[in-house]
């Protein structure tokens, strides 16, 4: 029997500054070569269609509602830390290239203000 599963209605947004309007997040996929954006963009959308939730290896849970998008492009290891948010929205808060073992907590901190900037505008999400 084919099951007829609807897509997903779950939306990616990029995380924007309220005070800039600047989505580091985009911009950090932007200056990605050709094939890493390729990646990051599919597990973006392979996230999206999961609606929020990818188990290990694919993503991981940080801090309270923070998780972890892993991309791993031959020695580099992007991370997008995100949050799942009202009306089935998908926050990418914060990206970067990680150089250690553990994320580092300079990181996490950032992804947690940017994290409180979203909850205080919401309307930018909606």
């Amino acid at each position: 029997m084919i099951y007829n599963r609807k897509e997903s209605d779950y939306k990616v947004k990029f995380y924007k500054n309220s005070v800039t309007k600047q989505s580091l997040v985009l911009e950090y996929i932007e200056i990605l070569n050709e094939k890493e954006q390729a990646k990051v963009l599919k597990y973006v959308e392979f996230l999206r269609i999961n609606e929020g939730y990818l188990e290990e290896p694919y993503s991981k849970h940080i801090k309270g509602k923070i998780r972890e998008l892993r991309i791993d492009f031959s020695r580099k290891r992007h991370r997008i830390l995100y949050f799942t948010f009202i009306k089935k929205t998908i926050v990418l808060l914060h990206a970067f290239l990680k150089k250690t073992d553990r994320t580092p907590k300079s990181e996490i901190k950032r992804a947690e203000e940017n994290y409180l900037d979203v909850l205080k505008n919401p309307k930018i999400y909606g």
